[in-house]
């Protein structure tokens, strides 16, 4: 890692531009120049060393970290940004200020991560202080000033000049303090104190833990945990009444955009909202601060992966006809809902169906933890998204900064929001609940106009859970524009479904399972995958690395990966499933299954293949083929479709599978054995059993992968194995196993297998993979 430059501390006094034109500036943020006196930082202070770079952990400035405008939906001319350098000191959980700060640290990196100075081992037993000196510019006189923390986790109390000016829990939502009564005019001093029990306590925790902060091995699906101040803290003058919140909710039935501008001391205040394009206002409208503003957008743009266009928003307040405060934002005009689609239930994007695939998106960094080191690291995660061919990303219990909901709405993505989970194993009383709720209602309100989030996501795979059918309605209620998820993961781990919420989550690894929607709820596949592979000189803790399915090569991988993609398309899709999350983007920490390493460095999947795996998947929930259906109560033979060896059939001899050559000159016998009777499937009556022709009551399985005809002992394991869902193939049909979706009937050799796209087995061989597993369904031999 390059060395810092000499680091200096001071105050970044920034101008943004607001309302017309907003999203051309939103990218870059930063215009003006500091206006304030810098006063020199110790040259003590440097970064640890990471135990992974990144590309960017060399570019994070010392003294101005994350300069860009940290609120992009509610914006100011002025502000300052307070990143940089701060005093820091560790005492006891129980200890007051300490006399004296003996470190430094750079905020907004938690105390955890190399790149805040610090990286070492937080407990339940410590305390954090923070503190740092600013002077409020003279052009600001005559304002209030509001002190903003994007987030920090998770006991925060603040001082300014000796006086707490507020406490706050909850890690995941940003707070604010009005502090105009604290300032002195001169120089003042701000002290934040920060209490992170980490799975000690019974709040959001989401996947930290304690532990050491050097790489190790172990940790499993859990990472280094994240104390402190994690998101950008600054300042911004407003006006005594001024606009702290807008909630912006695209009505496209009345072609319009429904605006709540919330706002303190607004008491005779009028609100006004417009809404450009361009330079150009396509709609205004006037009503009370707090009441909805119903702003018309005439024919709508929609917005949409595809094409995620973003309207510009002015707010004003008035005063009669005097502009008292002027906040900017944007916002996108789509509709998110679920709706029936030919008799399936399934989301639909501005009713219409598009099949949404996905990675599971922990969001940690080896050099920041929780913190990306820029804003560039924060969106290139999401464009790798975009680049591998994905229209969604589920963000996995954790809540990122509103820079994060910025990107993922500019380059076109559909987020499923998770809340961040109270720990595994336990049952939370109810004074967790109470705080676990509040905060994630305030996690609602902070992103609830951002057009990419689609779904609220409540609770994931039984952690912490409690009243699910009651949290999904009232999230629900509190948030109609979306979709809710009452438990992602039904099916694990001892998890219990609410039964209600809009789709039904499992989880399969590695997948893709069965997942069948309901009357009531669309299906969706909320984890699957988990493919892993080890990049040498890219591992965090070198050897330590796991997977659910370890791969053996980069070819190996990437067969498997779009194997897994296309079984969706050709299977899952057809049968009910809309939308699926792979297993993961990036490795984290000990976790090898990214489709990047943890550093970002490789990818390790071939990008255009992925990407077209994927937008195939996508086009065919746009033109969906009719279901594929066979004669059930009548007999067929199964001829092989292989270019060279269209004369044989699939008989079996000896109980077991095979194919062999059959034609008009061939014996009763073999006749017979190549004939089967179609039947509805004892498993599923969405799909097929085959009964052998001579052997009534005997149907063909599969066992151990060899497929062969076994009477039935009227065992669930039996019927499954004996269960084929008919797909359709080019020139054919594709059978997969009921069991094993994914998995497909294959002759190799003249032996029939269940063979899997990019297996390891010897009969899962790549070579002319999707013509052993294309059957012509023939008039049979024997009648």
């Amino acid at each position: 890692m390059k060395s810092a430059p000499a680091p200096r501390r001071r105050t970044l006094w920034r101008r943004f531009t607001a309302g017309t034109g907003l999203l051309a500036l939103l990218a870059t943020a930063l215009v003006g120049a500091s206006t304030a006196p810098a006063a020199a930082a110790p040259a003590a202070w440097t970064p640890k060393p990471a135990p992974m770079t990144t590309p960017w952990t060399s570019q994070v400035s010392v003294d101005n970290p994350l300069p860009e405008y940290p609120r992009p939906q509610l914006t100011r001319p002025d502000w300052a940004n307070l990143n940089g350098i701060w005093d820091f000191a560790v005492t006891g959980r129980d200890a007051g200020q300490p006399a004296s700060f003996s470190e430094q640290i750079r905020v907004p990196f938690v105390a955890e991560s190399s790149l805040s100075g610090i990286k070492r081992r937080i407990t339940e037993n410590d305390k954090l202080w923070y503190k740092r000196t600013f002077t409020v510019p003279s052009n600001w006189n005559g304002r209030r000033v509001v002190l903003n923390f994007g987030a920090s986790d998770w006991q925060s109390t603040v001082w300014v000049n000796g006086t707490q000016v507020g406490a706050h829990k909850g890690g995941f939502d940003s707070f604010s303090y009005d502090i105009t009564p604290q300032l002195n005019g001169g120089s003042n001093t701000i002290v934040v104190s920060v209490y992170d029990p980490t799975q000690t306590g019974g709040q959001a925790v989401g996947k930290q833990r304690i532990n050491d902060v050097n790489p190790h091995a172990g940790g499993g699906i859990f990472y280094t945990a994240a104390s402190g101040i994690w998101q950008t803290v600054w300042l911004e003058p407003v006006a005594a009444s001024h606009v702290t919140r807008l909630d912006m909710t695209p009505d496209l039935g009345n072609s319009t955009l429904r605006v709540k501008v919330q706002a303190a001391s607004a008491g005779g205040r009028t609100a006004r909202v417009t809404v450009s394009s361009g330079g150009t206002v396509v709609g205004t409208a006037t009503g009370a601060p707090g009441t909805d503003v119903s702003v018309s957008v005439p024919n709508p743009r929609l917005w949409s992966p595809d094409d995620p266009f973003l309207y510009d928003v002015r707010a004003e307040l008035l005063d009669g006809t005097s502009v008292v405060d002027t906040v900017g934002s944007y916002a996108g005009m789509r509709s998110i809902a679920v709706a029936k689609v030919d008799n399936i239930l399934r989301p639909v994007l501005n009713g219409k169906f598009v099949f949404q695939t996905g990675t599971l998106d922990q969001g940690y960094w080896p050099d920041g933890i929780y913190t990306a080191p820029t804003d560039a690291a924060l969106r290139s995660d999401l464009q790798a998204h975009k680049d591998l061919g994905f229209n969604m990303v589920r963000k996995h219990i954790k809540v990122e900064p509103q820079r994060w909901f910025y990107w993922a709405d500019k380059l076109g993505l559909l987020v499923w929001q998770d809340m961040p989970a109270m720990d595994t194993g336990k049952t939370p009383d109810s004074a967790a609940r109470t705080q676990w709720e509040a905060e994630y209602h305030a996690v609602i309100d902070q992103h609830r106009s951002s057009p990419s989030l689609v779904m609220w996501v409540n609770q994931n795979e039984g952690w912490g859970q409690y009243d699910q059918a009651r949290i999904a309605n009232e999230v629900k209620a509190y948030d109609p524009s979306r979709l809710v998820n009452n438990m992602s993961g039904v099916n694990c781990c001892g998890s219990v479904d609410g039964g209600n919420g809009d789709v039904i989550d499992n989880h399969v690894y590695v997948g893709p399972g069965n997942t069948a929607p309901t009357a009531t709820r669309a299906a969706v596949l909320g984890e699957f995958g988990g493919l892993g592979y080890k990049v040498p000189g890219h591992e965090w803790f070198p050897g330590g690395g796991f997977s659910y399915e370890d791969q053996a090569s980069v070819s190996a991988l990437n067969n498997r990966f779009v194997g897994l993609l296309d079984a969706i398309r050709i299977g899952q899709l057809p049968a009910g499933l809309s939308a699926s999350v792979y297993t993961e983007i990036t490795d984290v920490e000990n976790e090898a299954n990214g489709l990047l390493t943890y550093d970002r460095q490789v990818v390790k999947v071939d990008t255009a293949r992925v990407k077209a795996a994927n937008q195939a998947l996508i086009q065919a929930s746009r033109t969906p083929a009719p279901p594929v259906t066979l004669p059930t109560g009548q007999y067929r033979s199964l001829r092989v479709t292989t270019p060279g060896h269209t004369n044989k059939y699939l008989r079996h001899s000896e109980a077991l599978a095979y194919t062999a050559v059959v034609d008009s000159g061939s014996s009763a016998l073999l006749k017979n054995d190549a004939t089967w009777k179609v039947v509805t499937g004892l498993a599923s009556s969405n799909c097929y059993s085959f009964e052998s022709r001579n052997y009534p009551g005997e149907y063909l399985r599969h066992r151990d992968f060899r497929v062969r005809r076994d009477a039935s002992d009227g065992s669930a394991l039996f019927k499954a194995d004996a269960t084929w869902c008919a797909l359709a193939g080019s020139g054919g049909v594709r059978f997969s196993s009921a069991n094993l979706p994914g998995s497909y009937l294959r002759h190799i050799g003249s032996e029939v297998w269940l063979a899997t796209p990019g297996g390891a087995h010897a009969w899962d061989n790549a070579a002319t993979f999707t013509e052993d597993t294309t059957w012509a369904v023939d008039g049979p031999w024997a009648p």
